[in-house]
C-alpha cells in the first residue's frame, strides 16, 4: 500500500486521518506539524517533522495531502500545497467511501471529500479544497481551487464558487450564480 504523509496536526487532520482510513488506499506514514515536538501522536500516528523537513523525507514518501483546514483565509494552504509541488510531491484525491461523488464529475488534485458529502454529475471541483461532511453540490456546479465547501453547506446548480473562497456551515446559494473569488460566506447564510 501507498504510504502518504499528512501537513497539519489539527481537527481538520483528524477528520482526514478517518476519511484515509476508511478509504484504504494509503497507509499513512505520519503527521508533519511546526508546533508539535517530533514523536507526539496524532490519534495513532507519529508526528515525523516539520516543514523544514520535507525536503529530506521527500526522498522516502511520494504522496501528501494538507491536513491543515481553512475558515477566515486559505493562504496557509495555498502556500503548503505550493511547497508540495515544488518538491514534486503527489497530491491525490481523497474520497470518503461514505461519499457520493457522480462518476461524471472531475475533482482535481489535493482535492478532499469528507464523509456523507454529495456531489453530482458534471461538478468541477479544482485543486486543494475541502469538500467538507454533509454539503451537498448540485449539478454543473464548478469550484474554482483552494476553496472549502464546508459542513452542510448547499451549492446548488450552476453555480461557480471563486478561487479560495470559504462557504460556511448551513450556507445555501441560489442556482446558476457567481461567487466572486475570494469570498466569505458566513454560516447560514442565504447567498442569492
Amino acid at each position: 500500500m501507498k504510504e502518504i504523509i499528512i501537513l497539519g496536526a489539527g481537527g481538520h487532520c483528524r477528520s482526514i486521518i478517518d476519511v484515509i482510513e476508511l478509504e484504504d488506499k494509503f497507509k499513512i506514514a505520519g503527521i508533519i506539524d511546526n508546533e508539535l515536538p517530533v514523536g507526539s501522536r496524532v490519534l495513532d500516528y507519529e508526528v515525523i517533522g516539520n516543514d523544514n523537513d520535507l525536503e529530506i523525507l521527500r526522498s522516502k514518501y511520494e504522496y501528501a495531502i494538507i491536513g491543515v483546514g481553512q475558515i477566515k483565509t486559505p493562504k496557509v494552504r495555498i502556500k503548503l500545497f505550493n511547497l508540495l509541488k515544488s518538491l514534486n510531491f503527489k497530491l491525490p484525491v481523497i474520497v470518503s467511501p461514505r461519499a457520493y461523488v457522480s462518476k461524471h464529475t472531475k475533482i482535481d488534485e489535493g482535492t478532499v471529500i469528507m464523509h456523507d458529502a454529495l456531489i453530482n454529475a458534471n461538478v468541477k471541483i479544482g485543486k486543494n479544497c475541502i469538500i467538507n461532511t454533509k454539503a451537498l453540490i448540485e449539478h454543473d456546479v464548478e469550484i474554482e481551487d483552494n476553496c472549502h465547501i464546508s459542513t452542510g453547506a448547499v451549492i446548488n446548480g450552476g453555480v461557480i464558487v471563486g478561487q479560495g473562497s470559504f462557504i460556511g456551515s448551513n450556507a445555501v446559494t441560489k442556482e446558476y450564480i457567481k461567487i466572486p473569488k475570494k469570498s466569505f460566506i458566513k454560516a447560514g447564510s442565504i447567498v442569492k
